[in-house]
């Protein structure tokens, strides 16, 4: 049995003065036909009194959430193990299981530590695949379940879970002209949410650092648009641009050295890039018509933006340099807010395919071939971004009259909902891999 000790230093521990922030819930709005088999039977507990978290129930959960998985109900078991001794594979052959998660939750001696001991197995080969022991507080009880969660998924699928993932989203509740926007961080999931900012000014464009330590958004607490980056750990913030006029969308690049950034200092709205050592601000597109929504190809070295240059919305690229940009999208109406995937060849962007087509689709566009495959049906859909596996795509839409939170599937065959209990969610962003 491999043998690792995790003790996770969990961000929401450092916010524990934030305001807690209502929680969103994940509804499956769409799974595939034939879900992969999974048991994920309750851990047993050796120890006084019950814990506030239930570890096999949350990475069943999760499993089931991405829309590839079924997790089996409990009342279906015919047995509950907890270790190898335990397992009879039988019955979980009768049950149709093609797979098998255990495990028991202890306290560690002479100490607040709680350690979880758990085991995944091959139901038809008959055979443990692995086992870990992992070590936390009773309070990162949620983050074992969802470090176990990504093994699980990658042992099944060949690619990394990334349940283990945070997001940052905007939040807008009160009546017009008396609204109270806030910006929270939660699991991937809306779980354990917390505000990082409240204002009755309106707070925009969320952004991780490459390496998750670090987030930047516009905020409006002037009462003018200014950027602001902000240390997770610390709290501590500062304000980077004050230019005239527009100070928006702030992407850090893959390397984390610049953040690219949309300023109108000097007339229409034009992309810029800051160099985060230096303060060096370099100018990468000047035309009279408005450059937005940047984003950095993978190695840090070319800008793509959304430029209206030739009369509709059409995604462009540009490398640091200020060469005379390229563009990349023909075949739409309106094309924009790109992003590559991790592969580097494919691009995620809103597209409406056709004047006559009102809708807004998350769709996707092989840069080598050309194919574009739209993975989204409803009419507004906004602001994707990618999960750091590449595996799903979080983005903003309307539900009931309301802003909320989708996710689709980068093949389209999976899709969840997060809802907010009140007012309208907005501007989703996933994080970096924080481990």
């Amino acid at each position: 049995m491999n043998l690792r000790s995790l003790l996770v230093l969990v961000l929401t521990c450092v916010f524990s003065a934030s305001v807690q922030a209502a929680e969103l819930n994940i509804e499956i709005t769409r799974g595939v036909d034939n879900p992969i088999p999974v048991a994920v039977v309750p851990f047993a507990w050796e120890g006084d009194g019950a814990l506030d978290e239930d570890v096999a129930q949350i990475i069943g959960r999760n499993l089931e959430q991405v829309g590839e998985f079924r997790a089996l109900s409990r009342a279906n078991m015919l047995s509950l193990p907890s270790e190898e001794r335990e397992v009879h594979y039988r019955d979980w052959r009768i049950l149709a299981q093609q797979y098998l998660v255990i495990g028991k939750v202890s306290r560690v001696p002479g100490g607040q530590m709680v350690q979880v001991q758990w085991e995944f197995f091959d139901i038809n080969r008959e055979q443990k695949v692995l086992g870990e022991v992992l070590t936390g507080t009773v309070s990162q009880l949620r983050d074992i379940a969802h470090e176990i969660s990504d093994v699980v998924y990658q042992e099944i699928t060949g690619s990394r879970g990334a349940f283990a993932t945070k997001i940052m989203y905007i939040s807008a509740e009160g009546a017009i002209g008396d609204m109270t926007y806030r910006l929270h961080y939660a699991d991937y999931d809306g779980r354990r949410a917390q505000v990082l900012l409240e204002s009755r000014e309106p707070i925009m464009s969320p952004a991780w650092s490459p390496d998750g330590s670090q987030i930047a958004y516009v905020s409006f607490e002037t009462n003018l648009p200014r950027i602001y980056i902000q240390d997770l750990a610390s709290g501590q913030r500062r304000q980077v641009t004050n230019f005239p006029g527009i100070n928006s969308s702030p992407v850090w690049s893959p390397d984390g050295q610049k953040l690219a950034m949309v300023l109108s200092k000097d007339g229409s709205p034009d992309v810029y890039v800051l160099d985060l050592a230096t303060d060096q601000l370099t100018q990468i597109t000047d035309h009279p018509r408005a450059e937005t929504e940047p984003a950095w190809t993978l190695d840090s070295q070319n800008v793509l933006f959304t430029s209206d240059r030739t009369g509709q919305p059409q995604i462009y690229q540009a490398d640091l340099t200020g060469g005379f940009p390229e563009r990349l999208t023909f075949d739409c109406f309106y094309c924009a807010k790109a992003q590559f995937l991790p592969d580097g060849v494919n691009m995620v962007h809103v597209r409406r395919a056709t004047r006559q087509d009102n809708s807004y689709s998350i769709a996707i566009l092989n840069m080598e071939t050309g194919r574009v495959m739209t993975l989204t049906d409803t009419a507004l859909d906004e602001s994707p971004s990618v999960a750091p596996n590449g595996s799903m795509i979080m983005y903003g839409t309307t539900y009931n009259g309301r802003g909320v939170l989708d996710a689709v599937s980068i093949d389209g065959r999976v899709k969840f909902r997060l809802p907010s209990p009140q007012g309208d969610v907005r501007e989703p962003s996933w994080s970096p891999y924080l481990n």
